[in-house]
C-alpha cells in the first residue's frame, strides 16, 4: 500500500513539473508570435539552436533563469510574465543547447534567483546575481553589476566582466579560467580556496581584498591594478604579471610568490611575512617602508633606492643581488645565509653600513654616503 501511494505521490510531482514545463513553453511561444519572431531568429538572439527553443515550447526543457531573463529582454515582457507557474528551485532544468558563441551580452544589471527574488521586485528591493554553483564557457557578463557574495564553487571558462562592478564578492571554491575582469571594481572582496588560472585583471581595483586559505593564482596579468591594503595569505602566486601595479599596506603571508613580474610596483608600506620570494622581476619597483620578516628569497636583483626597509631573520638563497642600489634607513637582523648576497655599486648611510656589518655582509661593493 505504501508503495502505491508512493508511487501516486511521484507521478502527482512529476505531472506538476510537466505542467510547469508547459506553461513557460507556451508563455515562450506565445510571445515570441507577439513579437513576429520565427524561432530560428529567436534562438539567434539567445545564442542558442533552433531546436533547443523548439523543446522549451514544446515543454521538453526549460532554460535556466539567466536565460529567461535574456528571453524576457528580447520579447518584450517582465520576468514577472515567466513567474505564475515557475519554480525554478523545484526543478531541475536542462541548459540550452549552445552555438560556438553562448553571448549574454546586453544582460540586465539585476537579475533574480527565484521566485523569493520575484517578490522581493514586487516589493520594490534589489535583486542581485547569484552565480553560485554555475558552469558557463564564452559567456559575456560584461557592465554586470551588484554581484556581491554569490559566486562559490563556480566553473568559468573564457567569461568576459569586463567593466564590471563585482564589489564585496566572494570566491570560495572556484575555477576561473581565462576570463577577462579588465577595468572592474574587485574591493573589499574575500577569495578562498580557489584557483585563478591565465585571468586578465587588468586596470581593476582590488583593494581591501582578502585572499585566503589555499589559492592558486597562475598566470593572471594584473597590470596597473591597485592591489593596496589588501591581505594575500595562505596563497601560491606563479607566473603572474603585477607590472606598475599599487601594492601599498598589503601584507603578504604563509604564501608562495615565484616567477612574477612586478616591474615598477609599488611596495611602499608593504610587509612580506613567513613566505617564499623567489625568481621575481622587480625592475624599478618602488621600496618603501617594506618589510621582510621571516622570509625565504631568492634569485632577486634589488636595484633602485631602498629607504626604511626591514630584512629580518629571512634567508637568503641563490643569486641574490643588491646592484646599483642605494641603501637609506635600512635595517638588517638575524638573517642567514646572507654572507652569499651579492652588494655591486651600491651607497648606504652610517646606519644601514653598520646592520650590514653585523649581518656580516660583504661590503666590498658598497661605499658609504657622506
Amino acid at each position: 500500500m505504501a508503495s502505491r501511494q508512493n508511487s501516486f505521490a511521484a507521478s502527482k510531482n512529476k505531472n506538476k513539473m510537466m505542467l510547469n514545463s508547459n506553461s513557460i513553453g507556451n508563455k515562450i511561444a506565445t510571445a515570441r508570435k507577439k513579437a513576429n519572431l520565427s524561432q530560428a531568429e529567436l534562438a539567434q538572439q539567445v545564442s542558442i539552436s533552433a531546436q533547443a527553443v523548439g523543446k522549451w515550447e514544446r515543454g521538453e526543457s526549460m532554460p535556466d533563469i539567466i536565460t529567461l531573463n535574456r528571453l524576457a529582454e528580447i520579447l518584450g515582457v517582465e520576468l514577472n510574465y515567466f513567474s505564475e507557474s515557475f519554480a525554478p528551485m523545484a526543478m531541475v532544468t536542462e541548459a540550452p543547447e549552445a552555438t560556438s558563441d553562448t553571448s549574454l551580452k546586453n544582460q540586465s544589471t539585476e537579475s533574480p534567483a527565484g521566485e523569493q527574488n520575484l517578490s522581493a521586485d514586487k516589493a520594490g528591493k534589489k535583486r542581485n546575481w547569484d552565480m553560485s554553483q554555475v558552469n558557463l564557457v564564452d559567456s559575456d557578463f560584461s557592465g554586470l553589476k551588484n554581484l556581491h557574495e554569490k559566486f562559490s564553487s563556480a566553473n568559468m571558462q573564457r567569461c568576459l566582466f569586463i567593466g564590471s562592478n563585482l564589489s564585496g564578492l566572494l570566491l570560495n571554491g572556484d575555477n576561473i579560467d581565462s576570463c577577462d575582469f579588465t577595468g572592474s571594481d574587485i574591493s573589499n572582496s574575500q577569495i578562498q580556496r580557489s584557483n585563478l588560472g591565465n585571468n586578465k585583471f587588468k586596470s581593476c581595483s582590488l583593494k581591501e581584498t582578502a585572499f585566503s586559505k589555499g589559492n592558486n593564482i597562475n598566470g593572471c596579468d594584473f597590470t596597473d591594478s591597485d592591489i593596496s591594503n589588501s591581505q594575500i595569505q595562505g596563497s601560491n602566486l606563479a607566473n603572474n604579471i603585477f607590472k606598475n601595479c599599487s601594492l601599498k599596506e598589503t601584507e603578504f603571508s604563509k604564501s608562495n610568490i615565484g616567477d612574477c613580474d612586478f616591474s615598477y610596483a609599488d611596495f611602499t608600506s608593504t610587509t612580506f611575512k613567513s613566505s617564499s620570494f623567489g625568481k621575481n622581476t622587480i625592475t624599478n619597483a618602488t621600496w618603501n617602508s617594506t618589510s621582510f620578516i621571516e622570509m625565504s628569497i631568492q634569485d632577486i636583483v634589488f636595484e633602485g633606492t631602498l629607504e626604511d626597509c626591514i630584512f629580518e631573520n629571512s634567508a637568503f638563497y641563490g643569486d641574490v643581488k643588491f646592484q646599483n642600489a642605494t641603501l637609506l634607513n635600512t635595517f638588517f637582523k638575524n638573517n642567514k645565509k646572507f654572507k652569499r648576497v651579492q652588494f655591486i655599486n651600491c651607497k648606504a648611510d652610517k646606519i644601514t653600513y653598520a646592520f650590514l656589518q653585523s649581518n656580516l655582509a660583504n661590503l666590498t661593493g658598497v661605499s658609504l654616503l657622506s
